[in-house]
């Protein structure tokens, strides 16, 4: 396995910023590796139970404002967390212009996206004192096209000429800039998409997501106790186990570095000694024993089943009955059929108080023999990529749900062999991830 890098792109999260004791432990992370060069900070988060975090706090000011509340308080509290931030630091940085200008704007009904954006930006400033690496602004280097979509292109370009040559810098997370000069932001949690940008325009080694969890777990700490952490995961891996509501870092931050094959290392701040989870685009090199790399799930589904002798005889009939979901504006999540059966699954939440109007489109589009719409299943995916052409992994999780009499509702396997989908009840739900944890990782 690769253990020398030469340039780094390294992101804490806002817990690994939300005190200058915290501020502390990152600075001995970056300092501790000369590779770490490169470095995308968050707001400051909660520093405990109960506490507020500094976006939070900006946007409620932004709220108060429009509506003509007093906000006063919360821009206090912000900027007594900076300071005391610095304090602790014992930094020489004076915000006091920084908070007017924000102070201001907001006064005069600035953008929510500026206002939520200024977490990162102020923290920003205050890492690159401490650390002594330049300052960039985000705003300089990140782009949005007139629909406000994230520009690639150009943001690729500029980034990776204003960091040519540089040897150490701080870019805060979260925004960019529009067109026209305003501040835009990624959607929350959007300083793990700018830490993939920085990584993939310096040409990084590794990103290195820093965070307050030693990376992805097997099984879901609320149902199974301790479960094991996963080594090594592979992008399409991790795709799939987000989908069914796994996740660690913002989705949208895994395609830049896939498109450049950069791995990212998700770490703990607080247990820098844990390896924590890498993310790879091929497992070429890497070693793992494990069979299955993670199992997640989802409560909330529906099945509408459809039933019509010959249906396979029939051409366009699964065109058909889609079209009906697309017509009605309602997603599908699969498509698990027979010969003379066709399964649509989607959220409950989509076709609840919609049922009659649901059916009666079917009824019309493609008169079905039988129509039966049944709610309350759960989805349960085992993933990984070691399943694939290994003989019996199907055999052993069903044995595993059979033993604790659990009822299979539903089985859907893409031909890559990388998941198996389980449909069970909901009130199975809980058993049925503690039974095939039970037999693949105990």
């Amino acid at each position: 396995m690769k253990t020398l890098y030469e340039k780094k792109v390294v992101k804490f999260g806002g817990s690994s910023l939300a005190s200058a004791e915290q501020f502390v432990k990152s600075a001995n992370i970056i300092k501790a590796e000369e590779s770490r060069r490169f470095v995308v900070p968050s707001a400051p988060g909660k520093r405990f139970d109960g506490d507020t975090k500094v976006t939070d706090l900006l946007i409620s000011c932004h709220t108060k404002s429009v509506s003509g509340g007093d906000w006063s308080a919360d821009f206090t509290e912000i900027t007594s967390r900076y300071n005391d931030i610095i304090k602790g630091l014992s930094l020489s940085i004076d915000l006091s212009d920084e908070f007017e200008t924000i102070r201001e704007k907001i006064s005069k009904g600035t953008t929510l996206d500026y206002v939520a954006s200024r977490g990162e930006y102020l923290n920003g400033l205050v890492l690159a004192s401490y650390i002594g690496y330049e300052f960039i602004d985000a705003a300089e280097v990140i782009f949005f096209d007139v629909s406000g979509k994230f520009d690639a292109n150009k943001t690729n370009i500029v980034m990776s000429q204003r960091l040519a040559g540089k040897k150490n810098a701080v870019i805060p997370g979260f925004y960019g800039v529009n067109p026209d000069g305003s501040i835009k932001t990624f959607s929350r949690g959007g300083s793990d998409i700018t830490g993939a940008i920085v990584a993939r325009a310096v040409v990084a080694d590794i990103y290195e997501n820093w965070t307050d969890v030693s990376g992805f777990l097997m099984c879901d700490p609320r149902i199974v106790d301790n479960p094991r952490p996963i080594s090594i995961i592979t992008y399409r891996e991790l795709r799939e186990l987000s989908y069914m509501g796994a996740s660690v870092l913002h989705e949208d931050s895994i395609f830049p570095v896939k498109l450049a094959s950069i791995p990212i290392n998700i770490r703990n701040t607080n247990r820098p000694e844990d390896p924590g989870t890498l993310i790879v685009t091929s497992t070429d090199g890497y070693r793992t024993e494990d069979l299955i790399t993670g199992i997640a799930g989802k409560k909330g589904f529906s099945v509408i089943r459809i039933e019509k002798d010959m249906m396979n005889q029939e051409s366009g009939f699964g065109m058909r009955v889609l079209k009906v979901f697309a017509d009605l504006d309602i997603p599908f999540e699969h498509i698990p059929s027979g010969i003379d059966t066709m399964c649509v699954v989607v959220n409950t939440a989509d076709v609840k108080g919609r049922e009659y109007d649901i059916a009666s489109s079917i009824q019309k589009s493609v008169n079905p023999d039988h129509i039966h719409i049944d709610n309350n299943m759960g989805l349960v995916a085992v993933v990984g990529r070691n399943m694939a052409g290994q003989p019996g992994t199907a055999a052993r999780i069903f044995s595993a749900l059979a033993r604790k009499n659990i009822n299979i509702r539903m089985i859907d396997q893409g031909s890559s062999e990388l998941n198996i989908i389980i449909g069970v009840d909901e009130s199975s739900f809980t058993r049925a991830i503690k039974a095939i944890y039970k037999e693949f990782c105990s």
